[in-house]
């Protein structure tokens, strides 16, 4: 959050429903919160959102899942009005995104909610999610999730804190489902929990192992270095919380999969920050949003010409 100082701004229709449909949906990536400030200003400011289409460039279209809203869509088997491509051709955003947030946030801040911006860990992909910075996510999740589901989610919480490479497997949490409070759990029931969690974005499930979503590392990096101060991991670059990520051989400092990648992406004999040994580890490709965006055209006109073709 930034600091008091920060000038009150002024929430608009165009704000509210912006704020709510990000409320609804938890968390989005970049460009759909692009497409979806573009939606909010052609539903409640479309003379403002035209003025504006000879001069801003509209948002890239997107080759991701559909995001249903409950506000504005009635089908959940399409990709929604709010984040659909479709609305954003030939239109534009009257305030850059930056300032439009920071305009929420100005308003929220009396109340200790805030839209953060951060970036998934193992690809660099921007995303943004409301987070409430009064109480701890764990209590947050406490409308969503009964007693014992939420001691399930600690306990998956600690095992991935704790490990060295950040995930934790099925088994190691459902083997502690018999020490869990409140109602007693069986496993199957347990498993269906855990993906409950994936569904609601806290946690991600690879190959049988589970890792914190970036909604969940968004909303409680302040409560984990908190609570687990000996165990946590910060990032040598970014100075933010680690759960994935590399680390050197020789000193052992970590970074971020995405910080590794722009640090080294320039670097023909990658070698430490801290120590200046060489990095043994395999270095990412950056997240390259105009790739993306030219990829997800791409596959959109590949699946027009397949739909022209039958």
């Amino acid at each position: 959050m930034q600091g008091s100082t920060r000038r009150m701004g002024v929430m608009t229709d165009v704000h509210r429903r912006f704020l709510q449909l990000l409320m609804t949906h938890g968390v989005l990536e970049e460009w759909d919160v692009k497409r979806l400030q573009t939606h909010c200003y052609k539903v409640h400011d479309p003379q403002g959102l035209l003025s504006w289409a000879s001069s801003t460039p509209a948002p890239p279209s997107h080759p991701g899942p559909a995001l249903p809203c409950p506000q504005c869509c009635a089908s959940r088997t399409a990709r929604p009005p709010c984040l659909s491509g479709g609305l954003s051709e030939g239109n534009a955003t009257v305030d850059k995104l930056e300032d439009f947030i920071n305009n929420i946030n100005s308003v929220l801040e009396s109340l200790y909610i805030e839209i953060k911006r951060g970036v998934t860990e193992d690809d660099g992909r921007p995303i943004y999610a409301l987070v409430n910075l009064a109480t701890t996510s764990i209590s947050k999740m406490a409308t969503d999730f009964a007693e014992n589901e939420l001691d399930l989610f600690r306990k998956a919480l600690e095992l991935i804190i704790d490990s060295e490479t950040g995930f934790a497997s099925s088994t190691n949490i459902l083997n502690l489902v018999d020490q869990l409070k409140g109602k007693k759990m069986r496993k199957k029931e347990a498993e269906q929990v855990l993906q409950k969690f994936v569904q609601n974005k806290w946690l991600i499930e690879k190959e049988g192992e589970f890792t914190l979503h970036g909604r969940a590392i968004l909303e409680m990096e302040q409560y984990i270095r908190e609570t687990y101060p000996d165990a946590v991991k910060i990032c040598n670059i970014c100075h933010s919380l680690l759960i994935q990520g590399q680390s050197c051989e020789t000193c052992g400092i970590r970074m971020h999969l995405p910080c590794v990648a722009k640090y080294f992406q320039s670097n023909a004999e990658p070698r430490c920050p801290h120590c200046n040994d060489y990095w043994p580890h395999e270095i990412p490709k950056v997240f390259d949003p105009e790739k993306e965006r030219e990829s997800g055209v791409l596959k959109s006109n590949k699946k027009s010409l397949r739909s022209r073709q039958h």
